[in-house]
């Protein structure tokens, strides 16, 4: 069940109670999701925090969670500023996923630097289903590249498949209104936290994927807050990491030669996800990443069937290339 960020909470043994009355995610071992809350964004207050410094402490302590590397009083005065800055933005609801505790998707754990907390609106089902393909490019598509997007997910729709993308301009907001309009099921991983929308002009549409849908963050709300755009959009390509992790392949429609998506690229092959990549891109005379990447094991796509063939079966329960 999802949280409230209007409940009001002043000690650990409410935050905790409140964590156990919800249920969410189904605690494991009766851990407060709030409580963690918290002591992730608290962690992230510190000067040289990082999802790679983070993701090492973890690794060098493998059975804790968030609570037990900070004091008690700051995870509680963290997690009452979240509520607070949640309540400001009128984001009435929402969960937490924590790792080791309920529905943590494990495959997350492929990732270099695994995140240990998620946030997340909308319906938490979405992420548990194995035929999701992330569909991403370019901010700045051109019509042909729109075109082959909207194509390429009419039939992943068709085929079942869950499209998750980043909420970006350009190609991520045609995959996600696509899906929308095709009937299918869309999962947006942005490069913000919860409380903010970019880019502005997705607002409504981040509002109907957070009712109707699901929107995840890893992204910490007060470092967020606290510090600039400069370092803020080191969280967007840190983000598709993460995107990479929670599907089953990355399909890339279009991008340039210092795109982020190919940061996803990367890591879609280091995760041993599949990594698509449309033929458009290896007929363009500017861009040399695409026989790069296909040396390294990538797909080249110049018919759909060619991602249909890989796409796991409908009874995969786990989501594994068969």
């Amino acid at each position: 069940m999802p949280l409230h960020s209007h409940s009001p909470m002043s000690t650990h043994s409410s935050l905790a109670a409140y964590g156990r009355s919800t249920g969410v995610g189904h605690i494991a071992n009766a851990i407060s999701p709030l409580l963690e809350m918290g002591a992730y964004e608290t962690l992230w207050t510190r000067p040289q925090a990082s999802f790679k410094t983070i993701a090492e402490l973890f690794k060098a302590h493998p059975e804790s969670v968030p609570s037990d590397h900070v004091e008690l009083a700051a995870a509680e005065k963290s997690a009452m500023d979240v509520l607070e800055i949640f309540k400001e933005r009128r984001i009435s609801r929402f969960g937490i996923r924590v790792n080791g505790a309920g529905e943590y998707p494990e495959r997350l754990r492929d990732a270099e630097y695994p995140i240990e907390l998620l946030y997340y609106r909308g319906d938490w089902s979405l992420a548990d289903i194995p035929r999701a393909v992330a569909v991403v490019g370019t901010r700045n598509p051109t019509d042909d590249g729109i075109r082959r997007a909207q194509k390429l997910v009419r039939r992943l729709v068709e085929d079942g498949v869950v499209i998750v993308s980043g909420l970006a301009k350009g190609i991520d907001t045609v995959a996600h209104q696509t899906a929308l309009e095709a009937g299918g099921q869309t999962i947006a991983v942005v490069g913000t936290p919860l409380s903010e929308v970019y880019p502005k002009e997705n607002a409504a549409l981040q509002a109907k994927l957070s009712e109707e849908h699901l929107v995840v963050s890893q992204i910490p709300v007060l470092r967020y807050m606290q510090q600039g755009v400069h370092g803020n959009r080191l969280f967007f390509p840190e983000r598709n990491i993460t995107m990479s992790a929670l599907t089953f392949g990355t399909v890339i429609i279009e991008a340039g030669e210092t795109s982020g998506t190919l940061t996803q690229a990367r890591a879609a092959l280091a995760q041993k996800r599949k990594l698509f990549i449309l033929d458009s891109n290896f007929r363009n005379p500017l861009l040399t990443w695409p026989a790069k990447y296909e040396k390294k094991g990538a797909v080249r796509v110049t018919d759909y069937e060619q991602v249909a063939a890989h796409l796991p079966s409908l009874e995969t329960a786990d989501g594994d290339e068969e």
